[in-house]
């Protein structure tokens, strides 16, 4: 068992666990709507996907977006999570991420699709 995400206290005052898949797709949010800089003892974390919400989602733009979020979760989670695809699809103000991955407690392939309004 894990630590959830976001940290809360569960029903008996204990902190709240998470499951290998609920930890796995935490992990993802986490790389993905962390802002390089935003945390201090690791200022290169994060995918910078928060910046790119507000450009053009067309063409060269929209590849490098998805490269970069790629190579994001490929550089901070590489022993948990294996990633296989990334599509980012951005409707100012708000992106939306689908990741397909796979784990090594999960064998088969997971497809999670994350929104958020920036």
């Amino acid at each position: 068992m894990h630590i959830g995400f976001p940290f809360r206290v569960d029903s008996r005052g204990r902190t709240a666990a998470a499951d290998d898949e609920d930890h796995a797709r935490a992990l993802i949010e986490q790389v993905l709507f962390t802002a390089p800089g935003e945390r201090v003892n690791r200022p290169d974390f994060g995918s910078g996907l928060r910046q790119l919400v507000f450009e053009s989602a067309a063409g060269e733009l929209a590849t490098a977006t998805r490269a970069l979020v790629h190579a994001a979760l490929q550089q901070w989670l590489p022993a948990e999570v294996g990633v296989q695809a990334v599509d980012v699809a951005v409707a100012d103000p708000t992106a939306e991420v689908t990741v397909r991955y796979r784990t090594r407690s999960m064998p088969a392939p997971r497809t999670a699709v994350f929104t958020r309004t920036v």
